[in-house]
């Protein structure tokens, strides 16, 4: 309910909190080893009896929680909630109103489709207009920086190792709330430190065979700033010119 449907913002109750948790008794994993897999109810651990949250009443039985999962769903606070984390990842650390609308509204017209909400974000004019805002976490930078170079699939322990020395640890999220969305969390200055040490080591092994101009028009294109460019130009070697491509605000950002 906190993280993941309507939010605080639903004003939920701890007693709100307590009927969801009788409302799941009975539901359990099946073993990895059985077959099927999944979920299934045991109705002998079922909290008996109808219980009301959010100011709704739903009966017992294997048919209760089904319903309260489609309930939250569907609650206009949880249009709202995920409405304005999918424009603060796509769009802006600080969501334009207008756009949280315009994903809300999706979500509430074709019934939590979550195809109907990217379209509604693809179609947000904030989601295009420059400069470029979202600042790429550890992960996303080292997708890029790989997939720019044309990277062979790498030995993931050293993509995992590379992660968890730039502050995102591949699954290994320090608060239940998952991984920081906004650039603050991610411009320490060590932290940029290291994603400067990083992309100087890659470009240490890919400068032999790279053009460091051909590739900034590859990745950047129009959005390649003049002083980029100039510097990329001006650089000692082609190892420099690639790790000030892979420094670049402009290449730090989507």
């Amino acid at each position: 309910m906190e993280l993941h449907t309507v939010s605080p913002a639903a004003g939920y109750s701890q007693a709100d909190v307590t009927a969801f948790a009788r409302i799941l008794t009975g539901w359990q994993m099946r073993p990895m080893n059985q077959p099927g897999g999944g979920v299934w109810f045991n109705a002998n651990r079922h909290e008996p009896g109808a219980h009301t949250a959010l100011g709704r009443s739903f009966g017992e039985g294997e048919r209760s929680a089904p319903e309260a999962l489609a309930f939250l769903a569907n609650h206009p606070a949880t249009h709202r909630n995920l409405a304005e984390k999918l424009v603060r990842h796509f769009v802006a650390d600080t969501p334009p109103p207008a756009a949280i609308r315009r994903v809300e509204g999706a979500l509430r017209d074709m019934r939590d489709d979550l195809g109907a909400a990217s379209a509604a974000l693809v179609g947000i004019p904030e989601a295009w207009d420059g400069p470029l805002t979202k600042l790429r976490s550890p992960q996303d930078y080292v997708v890029a920086v790989l997939r720019a170079v044309g990277s062979p699939a790498p030995e993931g322990q050293g993509v995992v190792a590379t992660m968890g020395r730039l502050g995102q640890a591949l699954w290994q999220v320090p608060a239940p709330d998952g991984w920081p969305d906004t650039a603050p969390s991610w411009t320490g200055p060590e932290a940029m430190l290291r994603r400067v040490e990083w992309a100087h080591a890659v470009a240490g092994r890919f400068a032999a065979r790279s053009n460091p101009a051909a590739l900034a028009e590859q990745v950047l294109g129009p959005l390649a700033s003049p002083a980029t460019l100039r510097e990329m130009s001006r650089a000692g070697s082609q190892r420099d010119a690639l790790t000030l491509l892979f420094t670049s605000p402009e290449f730090q950002r989507r």
